[in-house]
Order: C-alpha cells, then structure tokens, then sequence
C-alpha cells in the first residue's frame, strides 16, 4: 500500500535563486516558483526546491562537523565533460575523489554534494546509461 508519494526534494542554502538556477541548468529545468525564501526547479524527471535558511552551513565532505545529509547521483554520458560543464555553471570538484573513473563528486554552490557517475543505479556495474540506451533502440 503506498502511502505518499514523493512531492519534491529540498536543499537548505544561504542563496536560494543561485542554488535553483545552478540545478536548474544542471538538470534542463526551470524555475517554477519563487517566494521570499524559496525557489522552486520543475524538471522532467522530477521537482526540487532551495530554500534560504538563516546562518546556514554547507555540508562538508565526506564528514567533518556538518556531514551532508542527502546527494544527487547523476548519470552521464561522459565524466570529463559533465564535470567541466558543471564546474563552468558553479560546482566545485571535491576532495577527496574516492573512484574518479567510476564517479566524480562535485559541490553545488551551497555546498552540497552530487556525483556525476556514467552507471545507472541498481544495474550491474559496467551498465553504462548507453549502453542501456542501445538496448532499448534494439
């Protein structure tokens, strides 16, 4: 029985218009909505907000004194070029890089950790997004 379905993910930051319009580009969305506080980004895939929160502290990675509590994993069709292309639009990459040839992780401008990675979740590894693709087509 279900009983929710998911409405949007979240993201506390310090400047909710930078963090939307970065996802907003990462992801091919746009921003829905915006109140005082908040920024809404509707894509095809799915919603999620920034909202500004006072005094806020940016997640750090991989631990420390704010540990970060959610990421993105985000497939891609090349590591090198997704992560030039974010880093172009305001990520940061991160340190340390645990497999930088199976993942990347990067920082969104509120601090918040994502990974660029070409392995679609809860598929074998070496299940690249296309060669997933190619199947489908055939």
């Amino acid at each position: 029985m279900t009983i929710a379905r998911l409405s949007l993910i979240t993201m506390n930051c310090a400047d909710q218009e930078e963090l939307a319009a970065f996802w907003a580009a990462i992801l091919g969305g746009e921003i829905v909505y915006r109140a005082e506080n908040i920024a809404v980004v509707h894509t095809e895939r799915g919603t999620l907000s920034a909202a500004r929160v006072a005094d806020y502290q940016p997640p750090t990675w991989p631990g420390g004194a704010t540990p970060h509590h959610i990421h993105f994993e985000l497939v891609v069709e090349d590591l090198d070029v997704a992560q030039a292309e974010a880093v172009r639009l305001g990520a940061k990459v991160a340190e340390p890089q645990p497999q930088p040839d199976r993942w990347r992780v990067l920082l969104d401008p509120a601090g918040h950790p994502f990974c660029l990675t070409m392995h679609l979740p809860l598929l074998p590894l070496g299940t690249r997004a296309e060669d997933t693709q190619q199947a489908k087509d055939t």
